[in-house]
């Protein structure tokens, strides 16, 4: 099992910065890549960023230039650093972990999502 803890959301106004973090924790698990999906009120569920265990970064159109994803592989934590936020980011931002389990099982888990609110 793997426990996925958010934090650094808030409230920030348009052309701010926000960095959220997060870290993974359990046992017998070995990270392929973590990310981040957003979700806001009457859109579908978007992905952000993404890195592999690689260190190789994937964006969302959206958000390319302006967002950059990193890990700490020795703390099994990833950071999203958002800049020049916009009206349009606001949501709740949710990180997950591919995995590969002790047992050889792929397996996808997620956090429970920390707010991003940036006011019109």
């Amino acid at each position: 099992q793997v426990q996925l803890v958010e934090s650094g959301g808030g409230l920030v106004q348009a052309g701010g910065s926000l960095r959220l973090s997060c870290a993974a924790s359990g046992t017998s698990f070995s990270i392929n890549a973590m990310g981040w999906y957003r979700r806001s009120p009457g859109k579908q569920r978007e992905p952000v960023a993404s890195i592999t265990k690689d260190g190789n970064a994937d964006y969302a159109d959206s958000v390319k230039g302006r967002f950059t994803i990193s890990r700490d592989d020795a703390k099994n934590t990833v950071f999203l650093q958002m800049n020049s936020l916009r009206p349009e980011d606001t949501a709740a931002y949710l990180c997950y972990a591919h995995v590969r389990s002790s047992s050889g099982l792929f397996l996808f888990y997620w956090g429970q999502g920390t707010q991003v609110t940036v006011p019109s």
